[in-house]
């Protein structure tokens, strides 16, 4: 890749090498199309990808806004075109799994043996009770049985609700009962960090309180003893050695708008929402995006490095790489173990070809410097990916230079539990600005607008809005249909626009800078600022690992900016360095933006997904209840 210069900023060029191979050399041409006839565009992309049980009558349903349909009267299964037509074909004999584990354990799954897995899994579930419909819970560490549980819920017809493998008792009790899940999967403990997170333990004390759960199948992952009630609690491989576990279980034929899945989010106010998904719209949604954006091609071997509890997990390791027949690897444990070359040993190891992770990942391995990364051989890798926030420019560069040598692409994510996919994302062929998520993808129609809905000037902030409905969207909030209307749908409701709870700017090119949660916007006398912007030009600091900054109340200015800043390996706290950040915020942004303090600290609170909660952090420093925890990810 080259970088240039222009007004906005650096702009990196992909090769000609990487424009001629994309699946999509012309952006342009294809986005124009897809907002030309949108309907048709997507019609298309099901017909020639995808496998029906009965075609669509209508593609797009607007009849009952914003409760939006896609693909009405189609019958498929996601399971069917993840598994089932993969086992026909010679790519049965393909990886769709590697996996290994946080001390060392691996092991390979191809299509036609994980397929044997779910099959077997689905009659077991069957025997349980799970039928069309049901909620199953899933709640345990990044393992392959995790992938198997989820899909055979889906190949039944069940629902599942996936609960991250760190969260608490009360709030895994929370989503159960939410859900009314009949049926936990659980296993007996995770790795992460050299340390086992006792998961039966907690499942007991959640299921001992649960008016719902029937039965609890735990997989036997760290060999512990662990309390099994008779009658109630099941060995996953006991389970699977019975006659009932039939290896040619049949998929369930669903509706295109049956219900996948839930997934509650990690809102930063409030009590978390029950995302639905669909079985149609979200296949097309993920496939597509995912063959797209990192170019998908049969001899990749991806490796998407978030965990399946939240939705980066569903739509990107689970669902969309085994529907377009790729290789995947899952990783069990954290970054940093034993060292903190530990994914640079496995991208090397296993010849990962396209790495997607979280800003707050690369950050925090920055901290280690370059030497761990150098000591490993990364040119299998073609293409880098970010998600979970908007990532600092500073990051993105290291990304770049020191990860991808500079010749690898970083696809840029914005999306959100909601969307199901990728919404504002680069495509390979496309020139890059470090810290932007650039354009929607073909199909997808974003703005940047004032309060009134009026499109605002180049670079100036406004809120994010989605102005067409997309095949993943999210249906509803499971059992809750008029908070979606409020939470989404209400800003908005005479355009009929969608409202994402995200502040941007648009460029000279329109291209899209996310700047932050619109609850993460701070008011300084009269001045906007986005806590990402202010941020960034903290960790452009050579000190600065990671940051986050809040707004404190302030009689003067109304607010007053405070910065939390985890170090750099080789920083030691000081007052002379606290005043140096507070001073290099004021040359990179202007003295309005001048943190009025400066604490170092060791950690900084964030959700599973990576996002760091500011909420926690405000309350915390204002002497307020912190609320609701269980989504934090430590």
């Amino acid at each position: 890749m080259s970088a240039t210069n222009e007004m906005s900023g650096e702009v990196y060029y992909p090769s000609a090498e990487i424009i001629a191979n994309a699946h999509i050399p012309d952006y342009d041409a294809v986005h124009q199309a897809a907002t030309d006839d949108l309907a048709g565009f997507w019609d298309k992309i099901a017909r020639e990808n995808f496998e029906w049980a009965e075609p669509w009558h209508t593609t797009l349903d607007e009849s009952d806004p914003p409760f939006y349909k896609w693909f009405v009267g189609a019958k498929t299964n996601i399971v069917h075109n993840a598994l089932d037509r993969h086992v026909k074909t010679a790519t049965r004999n393909k990886a769709a799994l590697i996996f290994e584990g946080e001390p060392g354990d691996s092991k390979v799954y191809t299509y036609q043996q994980l397929n044997y897995e779910v099959c077997k899994f689905a009659s077991v579930l069957r025997a349980q009770g799970v039928r069309k419909g049901d909620r199953v819970t899933i709640y345990m560490g990044r393992i392959p049985e995790l992938m198997i549980a989820m899909l055979a819920c889906a190949k039944v017809g069940a629902m599942h609700s996936v609960v991250y493998g760190g969260f608490s008792t009360e709030a895994l009790l929370g989503r159960i009962e939410d859900s009314a899940s009949k049926v936990l999967i659980t296993c007996d403990g995770a790795w992460l960090r050299g340390k086992v997170i006792e998961l039966k333990e907690i499942a007991n004390a959640a299921v001992e309180r649960s008016e719902t759960i029937q039965s609890v199948i735990c997989v036997k992952r760290i060999g512990h003893d662990v309390e099994m009630v008779p009658d109630r609690d099941y060995w996953y491989h006991d389970l699977m050695a019975l006659p009932i576990a039939d290896p040619n279980a049949p998929t369930e034929v669903m509706d295109a708008e049956d219900p996948l899945f839930i997934l509650y989010t990690s809102g930063t106010t409030g009590r978390p929402k029950a995302i639905l998904h669909t079985h149609g719209g979200y296949m097309v949604g993920t496939a597509t995006t995912l063959k797209w954006v990192f170019d998908i091609k049969p001899e990749d071997i991806w490796w998407c490095a978030a965990d399946p509890g939240w939705i980066t997990g569903h739509s990107y390791i689970v669902y969309s790489p085994l529907v377009l027949g790729a290789t995947s690897f899952m990783y069990e444990g954290a970054p940093t173990h034993p060292y903190p070359d530990r994914w640079w040993s496995l991208i090397a190891k296993y010849g990962i070809t396209i790495l997607y992770t979280a800003p707050t990942a690369i950050r925090g391995l920055m901290r280690f410097g370059e030497t761990w990364p150098q000591r490993h051989d990364l040119s299998s890798l073609r293409l880098l990916g970010s998600v979970g926030e908007p990532i600092n420019p500073e990051a993105w560069k290291w990304y770049h230079r020191v990860i991808g040598n500079e010749s690898c692409p970083i696809m840029d994510t914005w999306w959100q539990t909601e969307t199901g996919n990728f919404m504002i994302t680069p495509l390979p062929s496309v020139p890059l600005k470090p810290g932007s998520a650039t354009r929607g993808f073909p199909g997808v129609q974003v703005d940047v607008v004032d309060e009134e809905g009026n499109p605002v000037g180049v670079n100036e902030e406004g809120f994010l809005v989605i102005k067409r409905p997309w095949p993943a969207m999210l249906r509803t909030l499971f059992g809750d249909p008029e908070r979606y209307v409020a939470q989404y749908w209400s800003r908005y409701a005479e355009q009929g626009w969608y409202l994402p709870g995200d502040s941007a700017k648009k460029d000279e090119d329109g291209y899209i800078w996310v700047i932050g949660r619109i609850d993460d916007v701070i008011k300084v006398s009269g001045y906007r600022l986005g806590t990402a912007e202010i941020e960034s030009a903290l960790v452009s600091h050579p000190a600065v690992a990671e940051a986050a900054v809040i707004g404190v109340p302030d009689e003067l200015r109304g607010n007053v900016i405070k910065a939390y800043c985890i170090l750099r390996d080789g920083f030691e706290p000081s007052e002379q360095l606290e005043r140096e950040l507070r001073d290099h915020v004021g040359v990179e942004m202007g003295p309005i933006a001048k943190p009025s303090a400066v604490a170092i600290v060791d950690s900084l609170p964030k959700t599973r997904s990576g996002k760091i909660m500011r909420r926690v952090l405000r309350a915390q420093t204002l002497g307020q209840d912190v609320g609701d925890l269980s989504t934090l990810a430590d």
